[in-house]
């Protein structure tokens, strides 16, 4: 195998490079578009209330959209 010089800042940007691909790679790996497992919106809700992590304002957005998804109403 042959040695190859890189500049210093050059190797930082291929590993981060590198790294970024890897990181993608496993999202995509992932099923991203997965069907909720529940179409229960109120579990939904409860389950975004219980991180403690969200508004009240954004947990009543997220249940008034929800309840337009065909895929809960159905």
């Amino acid at each position: 195998m042959a040695n190859i010089t890189l500049p210093k800042k050059e190797y930082h940007q291929l590993v981060e490079k590198a790294l970024r691909y890897d990181y993608l790679h496993q999202l995509l790996e992932e099923d991203l578009f997965a069907s909720p497992p529940t179409r229960n919106v109120k579990k939904v809700i409860e389950s975004f209330e219980k991180t403690e992590l969200y508004n009240k304002n954004f947990l009543r957005n997220l249940e008034k959209g929800l309840k337009r998804s065909s895929y809960f109403r159905s």
